[in-house]
């Protein structure tokens, strides 16, 4: 318990979590602190492609195995899954819509790239190994966990329950296919496995070195959209369904964690795959939804995605994944 507590106090003491905080309350006490969009843009494009790229170099060390194929089958079943459960707990527990629950259970099936990222600099500091070759199962659990959330809204829809949405279109599919954010990781990720310790060298400066600083200004601008929308937003919810952003999460982890005893990962491994598990998409799922759902509010799922979960998992979760994987693996 008290390697908990001190994981999770040297977490809520780093720097990228008190710039998080820093946004939120800026957000609250409504200051004019604000990231311009096309820098807020510029920065989310570099971080993926920093991850992608330093985690494909690590593949290209290693080497293709066994391990890195049961990780992503791992990841695709686990987002495939997750998204029913969350759908099961909200049409049980909460008043909404099975629109909105399906939309909802899209994006807590899918992943935060973010809080991934997060995660990765938490083991960092607590000199925790993982395999590079996560990163490649983050890209997998974006797709599967839309089309999951879309067939159990779609599907529902059509049998009279609510107006008909975009469905499984193939305008859709494209959308899916080609979202910028799995496009540039996946891609950085080849690239990464291509160039290997070499590439990695060259661009060292640009990538390594102040990635650090530039996710403490990501995640300020972070705080401020989650202050904004849990402003705007958060009397739409009433408690079972906030309640719901919290104890999600955890029942995420747990799934996930599961998968990483089943396929043999270590303590690191294991930490990053109950995180994906634990966290909400606000990038990837929304765009999907709009398209897809437009009937659905998207006020709902990106306040629990992005105003509850996120900072939960950001302050108390990602340290208490880490020490539970680290006691039970």
């Amino acid at each position: 318990m008290q390697g908990i507590i001190d994981i999770a106090v040297a977490n809520l003491l780093a720097p990228m979590v008190l710039f998080f905080a820093l946004g939120f309350i800026a957000a609250l006490v409504r200051s004019d602190l604000a990231i311009p969009d096309a820098v807020a843009k510029g920065i989310s494009l570099y971080l993926v492609m920093a991850i992608g790229f330093k985690g494909g170099a690590e593949v290209a060390a290693s080497g293709i195995s066994l391990s890195l194929v049961l990780a992503l089958l791992a990841g695709g079943l686990l987002s495939t899954v997750i998204p029913f459960a969350a759908f099961a707990i909200l049409r049980f527990a909460t008043g909404l819509s099975r629109i909105n629950a399906g939309a909802v259970a899209a994006h807590y099936g899918s992943i935060s790239i973010v809080t991934f990222i997060a995660a990765t600099q938490a083991l960092n500091q607590f000199g925790v190994s993982y395999d590079g070759h996560m990163v490649a199962v983050a890209a997998v659990m974006e797709a599967p966990a839309i089309l999951a959330g879309l067939l159990l809204a779609t599907g529902l829809a059509r049998s009279g329950d609510a107006p008909g949405g975009g469905g499984l279109d193939r305008e859709l599919l494209r959308e899916i296919a080609v979202n910028g954010s799995i496009l540039l990781l996946a891609g950085s990720f080849l690239i990464g496995c291509i160039t290997g310790h070499d590439g990695l060298t060259i661009i060292a400066p640009f990538i390594v070195d102040p990635f650090k600083g530039v996710l403490c200004i990501f995640l300020l601008d972070m705080g401020l959209i989650a202050g904004r929308g849990f402003t705007r937003s958060g009397p739409k919810l009433d408690w079972r369904t906030v309640a719901f952003g919290l104890y999600m999460p955890l029942i995420g982890a747990a799934i996930g964690y599961i998968a990483a005893a089943v396929t043999g990962m270590e303590t690191g491994s294991a930490a990053l795959l109950m995180t994906l598990s634990a966290s909400a998409s606000y990038i990837a799922v929304p765009a999907a939804m709009r398209l897809a759902l437009p009937e659905a509010d998207p006020a709902i799922s990106l306040t629990l995605s992005l105003a509850i979960t996120f900072p939960f998992n950001l302050t108390l979760g990602i340290p208490l994944y880490v020490a539970v994987a680290g006691m039970a693996l």
